[in-house]
């Protein structure tokens, strides 16, 4: 009974990333796509990977089309340490070589805990630094390189790019034990305070 039932199946093909991009277009509304209630089987690996610097590639070639690359974004989902694009019908992993989103700026308001931190990534995805979207940053154990993120969506982070990152350290303060940045009432630790100099 089990093997007819087997036999009868078509075989997994994955998707092209042509169709995904017509299914993520089809589900563009005023808003993201609602990723978070898709939940259809697994149709396979994509030859697809955002590299660090957020550059994404498909079968070894760059996606310059920004409009595309924007419209995958969309549909990025993250479970544990796989990240998928997602449709209503499919979904299929891809390459995430550190985080899928690049934070390349950002606005302050305010200072102290009264502080606003709202960063732009590279997707044109803008988001406010606070308890539902926190900063960290994870240090390199042996060179002792700071790796700084922020949360954009739904498990999805953003590298803090270095440029913004110099400027972030600019409107650091103390807290206790720590040098840290506040954004939304929410203090986010960077380094001990006792590595600050003065």
């Amino acid at each position: 009974m089990e093997m007819a039932k087997t036999m009868s199946e078509k075989p997994v093909t994955s998707p092209s990333a042509e169709s995904l991009a017509e299914a993520a277009r089809a589900a563009q509304g005023k808003g993201l796509p609602p990723v978070h209630l898709w939940n259809p089987e697994f149709s396979g690996d994509m030859d697809m990977r955002i590299a660090r610097d957020g550059t994404w590639y498909h079968e070894g070639g760059t996606i310059n089309r920004f409009a595309l690359a924007r419209l995958f974004s969309t549909i990025l989902k993250r479970e544990g340490d796989k990240y998928y694009l997602v449709t209503p019908m499919e979904k299929v992993g891809i390459t995430v070589d550190d985080a899928p989103f690049v934070a390349v700026g950002f606005d302050a308001e305010g200072e102290g805990p009264a502080q606003m931190l709202v960063f732009d990534t590279n997707m044109e995805d803008r988001v406010l630094a606070g308890e539902n979207n926190p900063i960290r940053v994870e240090r390199d154990p042996e060179t002792g390189e700071p790796s700084p993120y922020v949360m954009v969506r739904d498990g999805l982070e953003a590298l803090i790019d270095r440029k913004t990152f110099y400027r972030l350290i600019d409107l650091g303060a103390i807290k206790g034990d720590w040098f840290g940045l506040w954004s939304d009432g929410a203090f986010f630790p960077v380094i001990p305070a006792s590595e600050v100099q003065d």
